[in-house]
C-alpha cells in the first residue's frame, strides 16, 4: 500500500497540461470545435444512410451503425471537456465531472473494441461459412450481440472503477488534458496493489480479449484466402481493409495512452506528450467514417443515391442536370 501524507479534502483536479496559452486559446478552441462538429456530422450521416437504405439492413452494417454511434459517444466524453478547459483560466474540473468523463471514456472505448471483435466474427462467418451465414448472423442475433457488447463493457469497467470511487486524494494536479484513471490513482493518499493495477484489468478486458478474438478470426480468414480465387481474395480485402486500418490505429493510440499513463515520459516535450495522449481521440473518430464510408462499395453507392435524392428534390431540384452531367 502506498501512503501519502498531508491529506486534505480534494474537491477538484487541475489539468496542468493546458498551461498558459494566452490568446491562442481562441484559435485552439475554434479548431477543436470544428473538428468535433466534423466528427459528429460525418458519423451521423453514415448512421442516417444505413437507417434509410433498407438494402443496408444487414448484420455487418448494423454493427457499423453501432460503431459510428459509439464514435460520437466517445468523442462527446472528451471534446466538451477539452473545449470548456480551453477557455478556462484555472483548468479545474470537479471530481464528479472528472469521474463521469473517465467512466464514459473507458466504457465507450471498450465498446469500440468489442464491436470490432463482433465485426471480425461476422466477416469470419461470412467468408468461411457463406451458406450458413444467414442462420448464424441474422439481424436478431446481431441485436443480441450489440446488447452483449454494451453489457460486457459496462460490467468490465464498473469492476475496475469500483477501486477508484472510494479513494481520498492528497494531490489534485493531473498532467494531462483530460481525466485518466492511472493519473487519478497516483494522486490518492493510499493505494492498494489491486487499485494500482485496476487499469490493467480494464486493459485486459477491453484490449487483450477483443484483440485475441479478432486475431483468431483473421487468422482463419487468411487461411481461407490462401485457397480461394483472386476475385474472392479481392472481395475479402475490400471488406476487411477498413477494419485492419482501424485496428492498427487503435493499437498505436492505446499503446501511447498506456505508456504515457504508467511510465515516466517527462523527457518528451510537453506538446509531444499532449499529442500522444489524445492521438486516438483525434484520428480514430474520423478514420472510422472515412474508411467505412468511402471504402465499402455498398455504403458509398448508398451515399451517392441519397445525395442524388437530395439534389433532385426541394430547394436543390434545379441542380439535378448539373449533378447528372458530373456523374
Amino acid at each position: 500500500i502506498k501512503v501519502m501524507e498531508n491529506s486534505t479534502v480534494v474537491v477538484s483536479f487541475v489539468l496542468s497540461a493546458y498551461g498558459n496559452i494566452g490568446n491562442l486559446k481562441y484559435l485552439y478552441f475554434s479548431i477543436i470545435l470544428l473538428w468535433y462538429i466534423s466528427i459528429c456530422v460525418s458519423n451521423t450521416i453514415l448512421i442516417v444512410v444505413i437507417y434509410m437504405d433498407r438494402g443496408l439492413h444487414e448484420p455487418m452494417y448494423l454493427l457499423l451503425d453501432n460503431l459510428f454511434l459509439n464514435e460520437i459517444y466517445i468523442s462527446t466524453s472528451i471534446y466538451p471537456l477539452l473545449l470548456s478547459q480551453m477557455l478556462s483560466d484555472t483548468h479545474e474540473v470537479t471530481l464528479p465531472w472528472c469521474f463521469l468523463q473517465m467512466f464514459c471514456f473507458y466504457i465507450f472505448g471498450c465498446v469500440q473494441l468489442c464491436n470490432l471483435a463482433a465485426m471480425a466474427y461476422d466477416r469470419y462467418v461470412c467468408i468461411c461459412y457463406p451458406l450458413q451465414y444467414n442462420v448464424l448472423m441474422s439481424n436478431k442475433k446481431v441485436g443480441k450481440i450489440i446488447l452483449l457488447v454494451w453489457i460486457y463493457s459496462f460490467i468490465s469497467y464498473m469492476f475496475s472503477f469500483s477501486f477508484v470511487i472510494p479513494l481520498t486524494f492528497c494531490g489534485n494536479v493531473i498532467d494531462k488534458v483530460f481525466c485518466d484513471q492511472q493519473s487519478v490513482i497516483k494522486l490518492a493518499c493510499s493505494v492498494s496493489v489491486l487499485t494500482s493495477i485496476s487499469d490493467l484489468f480494464i486493459g485486459f478486458m477491453s484490449l487483450i480479449i477483443p484483440f485475441s478474438l479478432i486475431s483468431v478470426s483473421y487468422i482463419k480468414i487468411l487461411w481461407v484466402c490462401l485457397i480461394v480465387s483472386k476475385e474472392s481474395k479481392k472481395k475479402v480485402l475490400t471488406t476487411c481493409t477498413p477494419q485492419i486500418v482501424s485496428l492498427a490505429n487503435i493499437f498505436v493510440g492505446v499503446t501511447f495512452h498506456f505508456v504515457g499513463s504508467r511510465l515516466d515520459v517527462g523527457y518528451l516535450p510537453d506538446k509531444v506528450h499532449i499529442i500522444l495522449s489524445i492521438y486516438i481521440h483525434m484520428l480514430q473518430p474520423m478514420i472510422t467514417p472515412f474508411m467505412y464510408g468511402l471504402y465499402l462499395p455498398k455504403i458509398r453507392q448508398s451515399c451517392k443515391r441519397l445525395l442524388f435524392k437530395l439534389l433532385t428534390s426541394g430547394p436543390f431540384k434545379g441542380q439535378r442536370e448539373y449533378y447528372e452531367i458530373e456523374q
